[in-house]
């Protein structure tokens, strides 16, 4: 890492005092500042960090990226024409399927191919149809008498008067859009397996929050949406994880991809967790009914509010954060994700009793694994036991006003 020049790191000790100090204006001018000069500034518990600035944009804070209006589900992972290309693919698409429709578009082969199928079958002629016509028995009285006849009897048993009742046309059933939604604070190498398995093996989209490009996950990141355009959309953002000593709670973060995401199901995943098929699709297929989430991994709480046991497959009372779809309007109506909850242990229960309906775990029957969970297993256990206590209290108090 290139040496921060002086002048620079005395522009983040005035943005530190501004920021603690409550100057907006005065921080984000500085800020501003320092970017220019070709330098990121994020807050630590302690202090300040700076790193050289990237080449992808990168937003401040988590609460500063924008949220759009306008749905972002359209894409190939729901079979809809992606955004930003011309309504004319959707015509092309109908040509290829209806290929007779468009003639001059078929080559010599096609157009035959086409013409043979699609042409009525040859007929002998009969009856009324001989008329104005040269060959057999063309005029002979009795024929004409006999097609007569006939066409008389098809009169007789006509009831045209008779009210027929229209078929009405089924309407096609449209899939749910899925977007699967991924907080990446550090382990590159994890990302990269997480995100290229779920591409491999589903059709959801993705989109990831980046937080403070840790040892180059971000780098990482912007290469898969490069590599996955219409699959992988990423946001960038300079705080880190409130685990790392930064600003940003899971929570906090887990809500602003909530935000983010147009789809009809939201999956909450972690980059540990690796995908051997389809563990998504039967996810989705399981928000039936009054269900509001459908997790990997289920659990129940004992007699005493404290010791939660795994379980399922079947009806749960939460669902773990390593892999779960939730119906999102359910979790924007739950008001998305406690932004108390700083660390993710204990998060994910307390997100699961806050949403009305039915929760399933599905277990074993889902093609999933799971790498090393670093998210637990890396950080300080002081930390770690001192955030999931500070959770548990607020599950606590859900678990007994139901």
């Amino acid at each position: 890492m290139s040496e921060v020049p002086p002048h620079v790191t005395a522009l983040a000790e005035r943005w530190t005092r501004a920021r603690t100090g409550g100057d907006h204006a005065g921080e984000r001018t500085l800020r501003e500042e320092i970017e220019a000069e070709g330098w990121l500034v994020r807050a630590l518990d302690e202090g300040f960090d700076l790193v050289p600035r990237p080449h992808f944009d990168v937003w401040p804070t988590v609460s500063s990226v924008p949220i759009s209006e306008a749905p972002r589900t359209e894409g190939r992972a729901t079979g809809t024409v992606p955004l930003g290309e011309d309504s004319r693919e959707a015509g092309r698409i109908d040509e290829a399927a209806a290929p007779g429709a468009r003639p001059e578009h078929l080559d010599n082969l096609e157009a035959e191919r086409v013409a043979e199928t699609q042409a009525a079958p040859a007929q002998e002629p009969e009856g009324a149809e001989l008329t104005g016509r040269a060959g057999k028995d063309l005029g002979d009285p009795e024929r004409m008498l006999e097609s007569q006849l006939l066409w008389d009897a098809s009169l007789a048993v006509s009831r045209l008067d008779e009210e027929v009742t229209p078929v009405e046309p089924e309407e096609p059933v449209v899939p749910p859009t899925v977007t699967v939604a991924l907080v990446v604070d550090g382990w590159p190498e994890d990302l990269l397996e997480c995100v290229r398995a779920v591409v491999a093996r589903t059709e959801a989209r993705i989109v990831a929050l980046d937080l403070g490009n840790v040892d180059g996950a971000g780098e990482v990141l912007e290469e898969l949406v490069k590599e996955y355009p219409h699959r992988v959309e990423a946001w960038h953002v300079a705080e880190i994880a409130h685990w790392r000593g930064g600003s940003a709670g899971w929570g906090e973060s887990r809500t602003k991809l909530l935000e983010l995401d147009g789809s009809d199901v939201h999956v909450v995943m972690e980059t540990s967790t690796i995908l051997d098929g389809d563990a998504i699709t039967p996810l989705v297929r399981a928000l039936d009914d009054d269900v509001a989430a459908a997790g990997w991994k289920g659990v129940n709480p004992g007699e005493d509010g404290h010791d939660w046991h795994e379980a399922g497959p079947g009806e749960v009372k939460g669902v773990l954060g390593h892999l779960f779809a939730v119906r999102r309007d359910a979790a924007l109506g739950a008001g998305g994700f406690s932004r108390d909850a700083r660390y993710y242990r204990n998060a994910d229960l307390e997100f699961s009793l806050s949403l009305p309906g039915t929760i399933v775990a599905l277990d074993r029957d889902l093609p999933v694994h799971q790498e090393r969970h670093r998210g637990y297993h890396d950080v300080d256990p002081a930390y770690r036991d001192r955030e999931s206590s500070r959770t548990y209290d607020r599950v606590l108090g859900l678990l007994r006003s139901t």
